[in-house]
């Protein structure tokens, strides 16, 4: 599961390519940014986005707060889970920040509870 800024050009091993934000980012047309399904329930709340603003500071608190939201909207998490267990997926993210993303933060939410053969 590969995580890619959605303003950077796409690439082969993309797989089924997934904008995770809350809200389209700027000045990028729907073509532009190749993006294959965007799912914005998966993204932080509004509240928590805005509280957050990027600020590195508030960074361990954003990732425990979108953690307990991704734990509260299962039905979202479960949708990227079965998504990723048939095929490479990139989740696409618009931040400038590289290391301090949601896309950060769900990738390693969705790595960490990837189902066993036990669990399906």
């Amino acid at each position: 599961m590969g995580i890619r800024r959605v303003y950077d050009a796409s690439a082969d091993g993309d797989g089924v390519r997934i904008l995770v934000d809350r809200l389209w980012p700027r000045g990028l047309t729907k073509e532009k940014a190749a993006v294959d399904l965007w799912l914005p329930e998966v993204a932080p709340s509004n509240a928590l986005r805005k509280r957050f603003g990027h600020k590195t500071e508030r960074w361990n608190e954003f990732r425990q707060a979108y953690r307990e939201e991704l734990t509260r909207n299962a039905a979202a998490v479960d949708e990227l889970r079965s998504m990723a267990e048939y095929g490479p997926i990139t989740l696409l993210y618009a931040a400038k920040d590289t290391a301090q993303n949601n896309a950060v933060v769900l990738r390693e939410f969705l790595t960490e509870r990837r189902k066993t053969p036990s669990d399906r």
